[in-house]
């Protein structure tokens, strides 16, 4: 039902079965996440709390969802990648987005596109983040170190 690259399984080095639709899951609840905070049709959260009481119904209650959620991706990108890794991340998407600019790609000056870009380039870095350590897993063996101090 779902194409193979969604399907797709490998196996690891101590046998068990890992399937590539958690890379897509991922950058689909990464960008649902940036794109529902803000985006530039006006359908985000920013305009639903600005347009009505925040304490009335289930305000309150998403308010609070939305704030863990974004603890959360901020968490697991600085406990990931750090802050290093984040500033080196935001560096190289924007040389893309510029490199998209010089080539007539995208446009600097369309205020819709440029908001459209600092959404999913958000979405994109979220991503990256909550899924660095899988990376780094499958390019080193190791999922992560801990400094151990020496007495």
């Amino acid at each position: 039902m779902l194409p193979n690259i969604l399907t797709k399984t490998n196996k690891t080095k101590k046998g068990k079965t890992e399937k590539h639709l958690r890379w897509w899951v991922t950058l689909l609840l990464s960008l649902a996440l940036a794109i529902g905070t803000w985006n530039p049709l006006g359908h985000h959260f920013i305009h639903y709390i600005s347009q009505q009481d925040i304490l009335a119904g289930f305000t309150p209650f998403a308010i609070l969802m939305m704030i863990g959620l974004w603890i959360l991706a901020i968490k697991s990108i600085l406990q990931s990648i750090g802050m290093a890794g984040t500033i080196a991340t935001i560096l190289i998407i924007l040389a893309f987005l510029w490199g998209l600019n010089q080539y007539g790609f995208l446009d600097f000056s369309s205020s819709t596109q440029m908001g459209w870009t600092g959404t999913i380039s958000v979405g994109i870095i979220i991503w990256i983040g909550i899924n660095a350590s899988i990376i780094w897993k499958t390019i080193t063996g190791v999922y992560a170190t801990d400094s151990v101090e020496s007495e």
